[in-house]
């Protein structure tokens, strides 16, 4: 079992990565969760429930809480699906796309702060071990 202390550093890099990110985006007015959906959103043509919750992180329990949540804001909206009549479309409103457009680039910023300190081959080489660790998951058992 060599792998343990790889999937202790991917989890400890994860926690690393969300207790930065958090405070920002709930400086930003949003949870974690309302600011992946909106991020997904921003600049694309509405999707399907089952799109959305592909593209995000999030699980598809929590997505339609946030889902209502956001809509209550005023931030989404859904309509009727002409391709499929048993799902809906989601896209950002107007205030919606307004709000992407500023959290969107001023958490990039942030990150940046961040991401700044590795050197552009470090960056490439992170990118391609997180590849392939993702492809290890999704091979079929």
């Amino acid at each position: 079992m060599n792998f343990l202390p790889t999937l202790r550093n991917l989890v400890s890099a994860y926690q690393a990565f969300e207790h930065y990110s958090a405070p920002h985006i709930k400086s930003l007015g949003l949870t974690m969760t309302q600011f992946d959906v909106i991020a997904t959103l921003g600049n694309q043509l509405p999707m399907s429930c089952k799109q959305l919750g592909e593209k995000t992180l999030v699980t598809k329990g929590t997505l339609t809480g946030v889902l209502e949540r956001l809509e209550a804001k005023g931030f989404i909206s859904r309509q009727a699906n002409a391709e499929d009549a048993r799902s809906q479309l989601i896209g950002l409103t107007s205030a919606g796309q307004a709000l992407f457009e500023k959290v969107f680039p001023e958490h990039l910023e942030y990150l940046n702060d961040a991401f700044k300190n590795l050197a552009p081959d470090e960056l490439q080489q992170l990118e391609q071990s997180l590849k392939l660790l993702k492809n290890i998951f999704k091979q079929p058992s």
